[in-house]
């Protein structure tokens, strides 16, 4: 993902001279109205306790944090690049390096709500054993520490080996901060070992689930609903997967198409592949989960949908 973030600086380098103002309001306001949906979402679990302590909950609850600041750190990014604005080196290394380990969290999570679904449908008699809330919580503590392994990596590499930044403000964006032949390599492993992982769990469950799902003795409306919820993740995990090739189609519209081509090319990429999954995910899993759906709703319209209406007891393997 930080090829893709970072690749924002470079799209705003050719927005901003074509005077694309409309399609910069629009991506920007956009995004302020699905934070706010997010952030709504984010207060909604924190005011049931049974939303703070199923696994379930607390994995989506997780997913919204880590898509919100991914929203929040691409609109940054964004804005930074349309303003032209020279960043410090230690201030854009912590935006890059963030943005990295913000992707590893967000590719890493679909897999751990992936495996809570496999376990709820295909060991319900062991899934309150198995998927406690201390036990999720230690899942995404590990979680984090893999996440940051590839920026720690960029930031020892770049401490100890990378000369090639010797102003002390530069234009902050992956291809003129990460200039070394390492870097690239080093990205190409990380992503070749992270998505072939995560797709390998996100295959393996959503295969299960359906075996389960055809079985006669099983609950087949609940299996259906978690291979949908499953579906899910591998769509938006071919989303991520894609959002990768966006550095590669940058290189190849700025060579081969002309200049109002690259513009509506690159500005497409980053809404399609940066913008939407990142909003829309986690507004989809939120709106199929009736308990949560009902309760947001009255958050959301300020208290107009009448509370007494919602129905909070969770059932884990709906």
């Amino acid at each position: 993902m930080s090829n893709f973030n970072n690749s924002t600086s470079n799209i705003t380098q050719i927005v901003l001279p074509a005077n694309q103002d409309l399609k910069t309001f629009l991506c920007v306001s956009s995004c302020v109205i699905f934070l706010y949906v997010n952030g709504v979402m984010i207060f909604t679990l924190r005011k049931k306790t049974v939303f703070q302590e199923a696994s379930r909950y607390i994995l989506f609850g997780h997913m919204l944090w880590v898509d919100t600041l991914n929203l929040l750190m691409s609109v940054v990014l964004f804005v930074c690049a349309l303003c032209r604005l020279l960043l410090m080196k230690v201030i854009c290394l912590v935006l890059l390096v963030a943005a990295t380990a913000l992707y590893q969290a967000s590719t890493l999570n679909l897999a751990l709500m992936s495996l809570e679904r496999y376990v709820a449908i295909c060991f319900p008699l062991r899934h309150a054993e198995i998927t406690t809330s201390g036990r999720t919580n230690l899942a995404i503590g590990v979680l984090w520490m893999i996440s940051w392994i590839k920026s720690l990596c960029e930031i020892i590499i770049f401490y100890s080996f990378d000369t090639t930044n010797v102003a002390m403000n530069i234009f902050c964006s992956k291809t003129t901060f990460f200039r070394l032949q390492v870097y690239r390599k080093l990205d190409i492993a990380f992503t070749t070992i992270f998505f072939t992982s995560v797709c390998f769990v996100v295959i393996f469950t959503y295969a299960s689930i359906a075996a389960v799902a055809k079985s006669a003795s099983s609950d087949k409306t609940s299996a259906k609903k978690a291979n949908s919820t499953v579906l899910l993740h591998l769509i938006q995990l071919g989303l991520c997967a894609v959002s990768i090739l966006v550095g590669v189609i940058q290189e190849v519209i700025y060579v081969y198409a002309d200049y109002m081509t690259s513009i509506n090319v690159m500005y497409f990429c980053f809404v399609v592949f940066m913008i939407f999954p990142r909003c829309l995910s986690p507004l989809i899993y939120g709106l199929r989960d009736q308990a949560f759906s009902c309760l947001f709703k009255y958050y959301f319209t300020f208290g107009f949908k009448k509370k007494n209406s919602c129905n909070t007891e969770i059932h884990v393997v709906t």
